[in-house]
């Protein structure tokens, strides 16, 4: 198992499904769900909670909304591979947080630290946004462009990169299986 793996793909594209596969065949046990969402609505209540029904008893679930670099590098001590969902809603909740909005540069050298740094395997999901429009207002266009900095500074680091296209996950970097 590569240590770190990241998994991107667009939205309902299969990747946090496949993510998972990937974390259970890399770990019978002590396996940890990184979550990132902060459920705002309702919507995103039940979003949370089908994935919550998709994992069973043998997973254990750490919050990480905004201090993931920490949250890495602490859980990586006792676990047996980390699955992070997902780096934009991440992205999100840094960019909505007034104090470290404005330090978008130093948040993604400290993940690509923790990463590094991490002392089981790591997983991690993104969506891929540069396929889209450009969006017509700013907060949209400055989110678009810190996922797209950020995704390729985890692509640089990462030892596989997957690419989940209607449910095909597709090796673009690290060779071997999806």
């Amino acid at each position: 198992m590569p240590k770190i793996t990241f998994v991107i793909g667009g939205c309902r594209s299969g990747k946090s499904r496949h993510a998972q596969e990937l974390a259970e065949a890399t770990a019978p046990a002590n396996r940890v769900y990184v979550a990132t969402c902060v459920p705002y609505d309702d919507e995103m209540r039940d979003r949370v909670r089908k994935h919550q029904a998709d994992r069973d008893r043998t997973w254990k679930t750490v919050e990480a909304p905004l201090d993931l670099p920490d949250t890495i590098r602490d859980t990586s001590r006792e676990s047996g591979v980390l699955l992070v969902d997902c780096l934009t809603l991440w992205t999100t909740n840094l960019l909505l947080d007034p104090e470290r909005s404005d330090r978008m540069p130093l948040w993604i050298d400290r993940l690509a630290e923790a990463l590094e740094a991490a002392q089981c395997p790591v997983i991690l999901v993104s969506n891929e946004v540069g396929g889209g429009i450009v969006p017509e207002n700013a907060l949209a266009r400055q989110f678009r462009d810190w996922v797209g900095t950020l995704n390729q500074r985890i692509a640089a680091c990462a030892d596989r990169v997957i690419w989940t296209v209607a449910g095909i996950p597709v090796t673009i970097k690290g060779g071997g299986s999806g």
